[in-house]
């Protein structure tokens, strides 16, 4: 419903802007008791969603449910307002997380029924703060909703996400999860406001390895199902890829003990493969704003950060600045041009906080977040190295034919499977990262030589 004179700011910039400013800005491991796995069960993502009006056909009632942070509901712009889930049985409700966009609610309530008819009030507020609230209630329905009553600006409401966490009394489901050994829980995300530091990260430069139809993530043990992907990193990533075959692996990587999986959608021009020259550039940088509270990645974890089914506001999202060319900035799809001797580029930003139950899940990201206002979200506390692919293609000149295997350039996604030696990430991390440092994949910060490296000359762990 927007009216000329009236121009929302765009979601996509302030979210860049977050994303940029993250970009700038190890605790209690024990195994979950029954009670706490059920408290922390995700009940809400993917179910059934309706709401009391939409503000256009793109923000649908289902957007906040989809564990998607790059999608959003929105109402219309008057009051009052519901958007509400059916958990499709009755559920003990025990915590529900709210990721407002700028359009928030003032006043609103949570509440829960039986019937989605007769509804009993479990929170309410009128001084609601907007941002990510974490609402620790209790209350027992099958449909929960959030009622609002009082808008806190002249636009609707909106939800990047509604979530519902509790115990619906069945069994957990196991299927597409991978547990992690030790699970994390008791962990509080940090709000801490350490000494600033302009830079916090270090760099995996990483070649090319291969191209292969495979996605050990997405279709694991199925050889040629996947679209075309550009490996690097580790040489032996197919499709029948574990955390062991990985290990016994080696790599492209200047540090050799990275044995990680990297690949994203190959590219063409026409039917010509573009193979991206040398080493690529991925960083481990801090989301955050308490650097100090990063920790390495899990051994196993792994994800898929953006979609092949992307929109171009969606791939917006965790892009950097888009593809770039010579002058050319912000564009969701390739430039139609790119100038004589130059290439094109793109960066893109993985979520860095953990939920610490899964090393991976059915969706490949729902265990894994964007922090809020360089927080981590309650629901994925433990904060993790920010990854940022920062590609390079040798293209240019008319750039009509240039695709991805997964279609247009907003269809850009990537995989990343871990498989370091844990003692070497944990110095890079600790040096890099939580010391403050912009190192190179040595660990080493060439303007300040005093603090040394974390890594021999041979890139690898003192002995």
């Amino acid at each position: 419903m927007t009216t000329f004179g009236q121009r929302r700011p765009s979601r996509a910039n302030v979210r860049r802007g977050l994303l940029a400013a993250a970009a700038l800005a190890a605790s209690l491991l024990v195994a979950p008791s029954p009670a706490a796995q059920a408290a922390t069960t995700l009940l809400s993502q993917g179910k059934p969603a309706t709401a009391s009006s939409t503000e256009n056909g793109g923000t649908v009632a289902t957007a906040a449910v989809d564990g998607n942070p790059t999608t959003r509901w929105s109402s219309q712009w008057s009051d009052p307002q519901w958007l509400r889930v059916d958990l499709g049985t009755s559920a003990t409700i025990s915590q529900v997380v709210l990721q407002w966009e700028s359009a928030y609610a003032k006043s609103f309530q949570i509440q829960v029924s039986a019937d989605g008819n007769a509804w009993t009030s479990i929170y309410s507020t009128t001084t609601g703060p907007g941002g990510t609230q974490t609402l620790n209630v209790s209350g027992t329905g099958r449909y929960v909703r959030m009622y609002g009553t009082q808008r806190a600006n002249g636009y609707g409401y909106s939800l990047f996400e509604f979530q519902v966490y509790g115990d619906n009394g069945s069994t957990p489901p196991t299927s597409g999860y991978v547990l992690a050994n030790p699970q994390v829980t008791g962990v509080t995300p940090s709000t801490y406001n350490p000494p600033h530091a302009y830079f916090h990260e270090f760099q995996a430069n990483c070649a090319f390895s291969h191209d292969k139809p495979d996605d050990p993530i997405v279709f694991p043990g199925l050889a040629g199902a996947s679209h075309m992907h550009t490996f690097m990193g580790n040489r032996t990533t197919n499709a029948a890829s574990t955390i062991s075959s990985l290990q016994a692996g080696t790599s492209t990587c200047t540090a050799p003990d990275d044995k990680s999986g990297y690949w994203m959608p190959t590219m063409y021009n026409g039917n010509t493969v573009v193979t991206p020259v040398g080493p690529q550039v991925i960083y481990y940088k801090t989301g955050v704003n308490d650097y100090t509270s990063v920790r390495p990645f899990p051994v196993g974890l792994r994800f898929v950060v953006g979609s092949p089914t992307a929109t171009a506001d969606q791939f917006m999202y965790g892009s950097v600045e888009g593809w770039e060319c010579g002058e050319s900035y912000h564009n969701a799809d390739f430039p139609s041009y790119c100038p004589t001797n130059s290439q094109v580029n793109v960066r893109y930003q993985a979520p860095s906080c953990w939920n610490g139950l899964y090393l991976d899940t059915p969706d490949h990201k729902s265990h894994m977040a964007y922090p809020v206002n360089l927080v981590c979200p309650a629901s994925h506390p433990i904060a993790l190295p920010m990854l940022e692919f920062k590609m390079a293609f040798p293209v240019n000149g008319d750039m009509s034919q240039v695709r991805l295997s997964s279609g247009r350039g907003y269809s850009f996604h990537y995989d990343f499977f871990n498989a370091w030696d844990p003692a070497t990430q944990a110095a890079l991390v600790n040096h890099c990262i939580v010391g403050g440092l912009q190192c190179n994949a040595r660990g080493y910060d060439e303007t300040q030589p005093g603090r040394g490296a974390a890594l021999g000359t041979n890139y690898r762990l003192p002995a």
